[in-house]
């Protein structure tokens, strides 16, 4: 039975859970003082650490005024604290062979590490010292504002890029998960500290944390750490707070799919294009089906796309189908790279292939190659600690479960050719979307 991640104050029945993960390690999850949750794998037989702090907030959370702020914090927690300076954060980890950075998503932000297990005590404490303790000084926030803006500049000189920010704009419209992660060149050049500062004093908060182990990890010791961490950053963790709730039904912002053509012109060598429509939430039960019909269509190199376009074709190198999802929506999409002359050619090819898929059904062929291969992947993909660790997160921000290896696997090779063809019927029938970045005219 998949592990379940219950809501509750620290102390009350449900707060502190173990499981074993049939063949893995053990899974302990405690809801800390405060409302803190700390979920752990132990991995037996590495030496190896990597630990996350997690805070339930996205670009999607950004209000007026405040665009950009997420990953603007995501850059500022590391440029010091009360404690440790810039150079105080680089060089701890630096010193010990360890690794350590921060990702912005439209949902969640995380802090990371991976260091060897007898120096997780100090990942944990550098990492709780940023969370916490952040100065977000007025001229590191100017400073760090052009190596953002220079970020940015580096993403829309890659056309690959663009197309995928593009279609997402495009597709989610004005709903907020279609809004930059990173923001834009004038939402980061507008935002004041202020607007930076109130955004971190709003949302970094013990009820909003999730942190997160994998490796070779001692739940116990790792709590107390943590507890001791947070409190050394002035986090006051006296009370029995229940942990900030997941994203439900109550936080859908509705989407309004509809048709449209972009064109963003570059001079480029070759054409990039996105066709495609919204897709499901990440905690739609078809998501399952959809990782086979994903696999089956543009998943690697046996793939309807792969072959067609590439192989029989050759009108492409770079072609596959891809999906993300979110609280209340998602997003499905075909991608090419092509000559800019084909690009007409190669958009209703995919379109074709989609509808094959719709239409056609899948072989028992392609469903058990399109199984093996996703089994291959989850298993592998599972080796390394920083995975385990992610996994974890993840489970607890967006799922409210933690399914097992064997469970996981399960529930792919549960799916059916028919359940495949239905998805990809409802996929083609929504509006579809066709971005476009290259050397075109309107």
């Amino acid at each position: 039975m998949p592990l379940d991640l219950p809501l509750v104050a620290p102390g009350t029945p449900g707060s502190d859970v173990t499981a074993g993960q049939a063949g893995d390690g053990s899974v302990r999850r405690s809801v800390l003082p405060g409302g803190v949750r700390l979920l752990t794998e132990h991995v037996p037989g590495v030496r190896s650490a990597s630990v996350g702090a997690w805070v339930g907030v996205g670009s999607r959370d950004e209000s007026d005024g405040h665009h950009g702020s997420t990953h603007f914090l995501e850059h500022l927690l590391f440029k010091g604290t009360a404690r440790r300076t810039a150079m105080d954060i680089a060089e701890a980890f630096d010193e010990v062979g360890g690794e350590a950075n921060a990702a912005t998503g439209k949902e969640h932000t995380c802090y990371y590490a991976r260091v060897l297990d007898e120096d997780l005590p100090m990942a944990v404490d550098v990492i709780s010292d940023m969370v916490t303790s952040a100065r977000l000084d007025a001229d590191e926030l100017e400073t760090e504002r052009g190596v953002i803006l220079e970020e940015l500049a580096m993403n829309d000189d890659d056309p690959s890029d663009v197309v995928h920010e593009r279609f997402a704009t495009v597709v989610l419209g004005e709903h907020p998960l279609g809004r930059p992660i990173g923001g834009t060149p004038e939402t980061i050049r507008a935002v004041p500290r202020d607007a930076v500062w109130a955004h971190y004093r709003e949302h970094y908060r013990p009820g909003t944390l999730v942190v997160t182990a994998a490796g070779n990890v001692d739940h116990d010791a790792l709590a107390a750490q943590v507890v001791r961490a947070l409190g050394d950053g002035g986090w006051a963790l006296d009370g029995a707070e229940v942990p900030a709730a997941r994203r439900g039904p109550g936080d859908v912002v509705p989407v309004t799919a509809r048709a449209s053509q972009t064109t963003v012109r570059r001079s480029t060598e070759q054409g990039n294009v996105i066709v495609g429509s919204t897709g499901l939430t990440a905690t739609d039960p078809r998501r399952f089906t959809l990782s086979v019909l994903n696999a089956v269509l543009g998943g690697g190199m046996s793939s309807r796309l792969f072959q067609e376009i590439r192989e029989k074709r050759g009108l492409a190198y770079s072609t596959y189908s891809f999906a993300s999802g979110h609280a209340d929506t998602g997003v499905f999409g075909l991608y090419a790279g092509c000559a800019p002359a084909k690009i007409d050619e190669v958009t209703d090819l995919m379109v074709l292939e989609l509808e094959r898929l719709a239409d056609g059904g899948i072989t028992d062929a392609e469903l058990r190659r399109s199984v093996g291969q996703l089994s291959g992947g989850l298993v592998l993909g599972l080796e390394d600690s920083g995975s385990r660790m992610s996994r974890l997160g993840k489970s607890e921000l967006v799922h409210g479960e933690l399914l097992s290896t064997q469970e996981s696997l399960d529930r792919v090779r549960a799916v059916t050719a028919a359940e495949v063809a239905d998805l990809a019927a409802d996929l083609a029938s929504r509006p579809r979307s066709v971005v476009r970045v290259g050397p075109f005219g309107d």
